[in-house]
């Protein structure tokens, strides 16, 4: 071996030994290199770290915030399937799947996605009086009305609750409640049902919808902050065909994919939509 390679194998030596002596920052045993996500999470809160500088504020457990932040994450890599149990053919835009069923009909996309998510923090709060959804028509489908056995009939134009079944307080019997708001709301109806919101008072649950057909929207599953209060929040969303409810990568910002600062474009692009500024909009409380 001459003096040449000999120096080139010691400094190549030296390397190692300096970096095993000091390994590269860890953010709760993740390296920082990989520190946006921990594949061995099992929830939003813990498969997805917050960025340097950024953390997540304490939440009111009965919030819907702490709902979607804990919504269980199926294992870390798992394809979308759409209704039919086929994989979605845009694989590259989740980077995780919610362990959620879909149904096995054509009915849970973007906006039916959105209400699933806020349906069901109500119905397991047992809010029951507060899931209702407004059809395109106007008209209201309270969830109340229909566990006393009312269900929606047509005449026409014309909506109306009949009874035509028993009274029926199941999970089972709320599903089929959704599929029934699936088949007659749409985005244009659940935007004029939203407030309007500005980005820089963004909270977890807030969605960005543009109403039309199509139409999409987003639901926003988490946010951590920095000190100067800029934040920085998770997108999910389900799409066409039905399929399994996602959290986005940030396909604008690779440094802190899937985080998504809204404000820091003059459009908001997703992985697989683009929303301008004012779209953002919110749930009643």
């Amino acid at each position: 071996m001459n003096k040449l390679v000999l120096a080139a194998f010691l400094f190549a030596m030296l390397i190692v030994a300096s970096c095993n002596l000091n390994p590269p920052k860890t953010v709760d045993g993740v390296y920082a290199i990989e520190q946006t996500i921990d594949t061995s999470g099992t929830t939003i809160a813990t498969r997805f770290l917050p960025p340097d500088g950024y953390t997540r504020k304490a939440k009111d457990s009965t919030s819907f915030g702490f709902y979607l932040s804990n919504l269980p994450l199926k294992r870390h890599g798992s394809a979308v399937h759409l209704y039919d149990g086929s994989l979605k053919g845009n694989q590259s835009a989740h980077v995780a799947v919610i362990n959620m069923s879909v149904g096995k009909r054509d009915l849970q996309q973007c906006a039916d996605a959105v209400m699933r998510l806020r349906a069901e923090y109500l119905f397991h709060n047992k809010r029951y009086s507060d899931i209702h959804f407004r059809f395109v028509s106007g008209f209201n489908c309270e969830y109340s009305k229909w566990r006393e056995g009312n269900r929606v009939a047509l005449n026409g134009n014309s909506v109306f609750w009949q009874k035509s079944a028993t009274a029926d307080k199941s999970y089972a019997s709320f599903l089929k409640y959704m599929e029934t708001v699936f088949n007659y709301a749409s985005t244009l109806s659940l935007e004029k049902e939203l407030g309007s919101i500005e980005l820089k008072d963004v909270e977890i649950g807030d969605v960005l919808i543009r109403g039309g057909s199509p139409g999409h929207a987003v639901i926003v599953v988490d946010m951590v902050e920095n000190v100067d209060g800029e934040k920085l929040v998770l997108l999910a969303q389900s799409y066409m065909p039905a399929q399994e409810i996602q959290v986005l990568t940030n396909p604008m910002n690779s440094q802190i994919s899937p985080w998504y600062n809204l404000d820091e474009r003059l459009k908001i692009y997703t992985a697989e939509y683009t929303f301008e500024k004012f779209q953002l909009r919110r749930f009643e409380k």
